[in-house]
């Protein structure tokens, strides 16, 4: 592109008699990035600083625009012809499909940016945008947010499409991700609030409440697979997309030094500037992944990763309604380089049950975790580059069973068929771990990876159905390409069950998301890549491909490959 400009742009323009003539300039960045102010490869020219009252004489021979002083200028877009292209043979696969779709809505936003830019009198620019300087701004939303008022309002929606096609299948069962092909839609929305009743950095009180709605459904009914592909599905289809309250929290902090930190606003955290050494609070209605098991690389499944196992460790039974709530009380000290947390939530009733134990004597949830922020590979790094390490241990007391008790019951000819629920009891402990690092390797690489394991001899209760989990993978950020916002990532992961749940399920046994049937036992191996792209203001689009291998830990089964289109907005 940027020898086709060159070639348009006479390489020895005739001399002016005027001293101050314009300056053309082909500027790499701008024609490399098609940024979010001009989606077209652009021309820079700067022109000369001129009389203010010259741009209103009738006869004078320099646009309307040239009343903008030094450093002013004019894009001039190039637009290339399409080649032709054959769009029946384009669509003959999902893949191709999703892609055409979202090349189409980012036409419409490119359109929507192009007015933009030309606003205000034709021919005239109303703003002209400056190179961007990627890694000095914050992710853009919709809307600008104060970063001073004491109240806080902000909202997301996140539309995500999934489908594949048919698969490997000689069997299925009540819990079996379909082999047929199939998609679906889900919509997950968002209203987020905040006010801040004490302003002290050291004694600061927040008040935060969201409302959400979370709408369609998942492939199979999110029934099949361990790591299921949308973190956004509700597990419990038949709850429907009626507004709910996600969180309604009391937020304290306790400082124990002057000296104060920058901190960025979010949703949970309404200060901007904390004490160094504090103690904080939250308590009310949550989800324990807000504070624990956080990773910057694969935690978001608005900006990120989009499956169960990725985003989460599978291993962490976390304390959870069926839509990944509770109420819990979460403590959390925080140092210089080091963080301490526990939080205590309360338990379903049932397995990825909707309503919770009120009775900690019956059913709690219990966390510890400690992190430490440093880097991970000492002096092979400059000592800039940022590295973090999270542990995170869990014991869980709730009415749940033991796969064991299941499988004698059904071999001894007391139950018909495997079902873990006729063997549930108070007091039942299920414990377990997990390890989670990031390390930034470059200023715009970073990779990360998780490792879990919990006792797996009781029965998945909260979360998803993996007893050891492991994790590695990795993003690298569109600043490379002159995008600061967009991003490319790539991960993979292996779930599995112990030898217990292996054969309650190859015996006919079901859970709250598995059951073929019958098991040909072997890992299930997940490849996930998706490239997350900023077109206009808040909009994001993402393209997502997900291999999953032995789904269900199935070997008779698959593999299937799970293609998606999400698009997001922050309001």
């Amino acid at each position: 592109m940027i020898k086709m400009i060159q070639r348009i742009l006479p390489h020895n323009p005739p001399r002016r008699t005027v001293a101050n003539r314009p300056h053309v300039e082909i500027i790499r960045r701008w024609v490399e990035t098609a940024d979010e102010r001009c989606p077209l490869a652009c021309a820079w020219f700067a022109l000369p600083e001129i009389d203010a009252d010259q741009d209103e004489e009738p006869d004078s021979r320099q646009p309307a625009f040239s009343s903008f002083r030094l450093k002013a200028g004019c894009l001039q877009s190039i637009n290339n012809p399409p080649a032709p292209f054959n769009l029946a043979q384009s669509l003959k696969n999902s893949i191709h499909t999703i892609a055409a779709l979202l090349l189409l809505a980012f036409s419409f936003v490119a359109n929507a940016q192009e007015q933009d830019l030309l606003g205000g009198r034709p021919g005239r620019p109303a703003k002209l945008p400056e190179a961007p300087t990627p890694g000095a701004q914050p992710a853009p939303t919709m809307f600008p947010h104060s970063e001073t008022s004491p109240f806080y309002i902000a909202g997301q929606a996140n539309i995500i499409f999934q489908s594949h096609g048919p698969f490997h299948s000689p069997y299925e069962g009540t819990n079996s991700f379909l082999g047929r092909g199939e998609y679906k839609v889900s919509l997950l929305g968002t209203l987020y609030l905040g006010a801040q009743l004490r302003r002290d950095p050291k004694t600061e009180t927040d008040v935060l409440f969201n409302l959400e709605s979370a709408g369609g459904r998942g492939l199979s009914e999110a029934l099949g697979l361990a790591g299921f592909t949308n973190l956004d599905v509700v597990r419990n289809p038949n709850l429907g997309p009626v507004p709910y309250m996600a969180r309604a929290q009391v937020h304290q902090t306790i400082g124990f030094t002057d000296r104060m930190v920058e901190s960025t606003r979010t949703p949970f955290s309404l200060a901007t500037r904390v004490p160094e050494r504090r103690l904080e609070f939250f308590v009310g209605k949550m989800s324990l992944p807000d504070y624990l098991d956080i990773n910057s690389i694969g935690s978001d499944s608005h900006q990120q990763f989009m499956n169960w196992t990725v985003d989460n460790n599978g291993a962490w039974d976390y304390a959870a309604d069926t839509r990944g709530y509770t109420f819990a009380a979460v403590a959390e000290y925080d140092d210089k380089v080091w963080s301490a947390r526990y939080a205590l939530g309360l338990m379903p009733t049932v397995a990825n049950g909707i309503d919770l134990v009120w009775n900690l004597r019956q059913a709690s949830g219990q966390n510890w975790e400690f992190e430490l922020r440093k880097p991970l590979l000492g002096s092979l790094l400059s000592p800039d580059r940022k590295g973090d390490v999270r542990v995170l241990g869990y014991v869980n007391h709730a009415h749940m069973g033991l796969y064991r008790d299941a499988n004698q019951a059904y071999l001894s000819g007391e139950d018909p068929t495997p079902e873990i629920t006729k063997h549930e009891t108070y007091g039942a402990v299920k414990y377990g771990f997990t390890l989670n690092a990031e390390q930034e390797l470059t200023l715009n690489m970073h990779v990360f990876g998780r490792f879990g394991w919990n006792e797996g001899q009781h029965e998945s209760f909260a979360y998803t159905e993996v007893d050891q989990t492991v994790e590695f993978g990795g993003d690298y950020s569109g600043r490379g390409w002159s995008r600061p916002f967009d991003k490319l990532g790539v991960t993979f992961v292996s779930n599995a069950i112990k030898a217990d749940h292996q054969a309650y399920l190859k015996l006919g046994g079901l859970g709250f998301l598995l059951g073929d049937g019958k098991l040909n036992y072997a890992r299930e191996d997940i490849l996930e890549s998706y490239y997350n792209l900023h077109a206009w203001r808040g909009v994001y689009y993402a393209l997502d491909l997900q291999f999953i291998d032995h789904p269900g830990y199935n070997k008779d089964r698959g593999p299937v490959l799970v293609e998606s289109v999400r698009m997001h907005v922050d309001f």
